[in-house]
This record gives structure tokens, sequence and C-alpha cells, in this order.
């Protein structure tokens, strides 16, 4: 199981937003610089959040984006949703009778592969933009 870049540049850009917003938009491109995240690919992500309704743009000069609630009211899962990010660890429909392995049946470690998938995304629910903020961890 492996996130594509696509959330995983989602809560980067969305922490460093969390992080820079001092009640003034922050523009893609200093995200960009700061998170070494393409621009254009920036403003893909931002386009499907801004229509999650997780952050909100301001245009003019001092333009950029700002968050649409609260970092701490953010949650990583409601990000991962937005850029239709999916974590997925078996190959069938969850909970599936049927099986992932072309089979009748289920592959005999299906149900570790669903446990583990929810697990993943309890985590993920739990964890807010705040969480990210308030460890430090970003440049600049």
């Amino acid at each position: 199981m492996k996130l594509s870049s696509k959330g995983r540049y989602a809560v980067m850009a969305l922490a460093d937003l969390a992080k820079f917003n001092l009640n003034e938009p922050v523009s893609l491109r200093d995200i960009s610089l700061r998170q070494g995240i393409s621009l254009v690919y920036l403003e893909q992500l931002f386009s499907k959040l801004k229509k999650s309704q997780i952050v909100s743009s301001v245009r003019g000069n001092r333009g950029g984006y700002i968050l649409s609630k609260q970092a701490s009211e953010i949650k990583i899962s409601d990000v991962l949703i937005a850029v239709d990010e999916k974590v997925k660890t078996v190959g069938c429909e969850k909970h599936s009778d049927s099986g992932c392995n072309g089979k009748s049946s289920k592959c005999i470690t299906h149900d570790l592969w669903d446990e583990l998938e929810d697990y993943i995304n309890n985590f993920f629910q739990q964890k807010t933009l705040r969480d990210l903020v308030d460890r430090g961890n970003l440049n600049g």
C-alpha cells in the first residue's frame, strides 16, 4: 500500500498553509518554493481542495489561499478524500465475500489487509492539520 504523490502533496501543502496562514492568504508559489512541489501540480490539487471547501481563494495582489476552517477541524482523511486519494490494501471490494484472487473465495490473507485498511483510515480520521503544524516538521 502506498499513498500517491497526490495525497502526500495535498497534506504537505495544507500543513504549510496552516503554518503560514497568519490571517493573510498564502500564495501557491510560496508553498511551492517551501515544499518543493510543482506550482502546476499545486494548482490542480487546490482546485479540488477548493471544490471540497477545505480552502478558499482570495484574489488580488496579496491573494492566495486560506483554510476554510480551523486547522484543528480539518482531518487528514478529509484532505485525502478531497483529492480522490483512497487507502486501499485489498484488490477487491472491502469486506467482500467473493475472492480478490479470481477465485470464488477470499484469499487467505484478505481479512488481514482489510483490518489494516481500517486501521490506516481510522488513523487519518484522528489526525488533523493542527497535529502536523504542532509537530513543527515543516520547512520555512
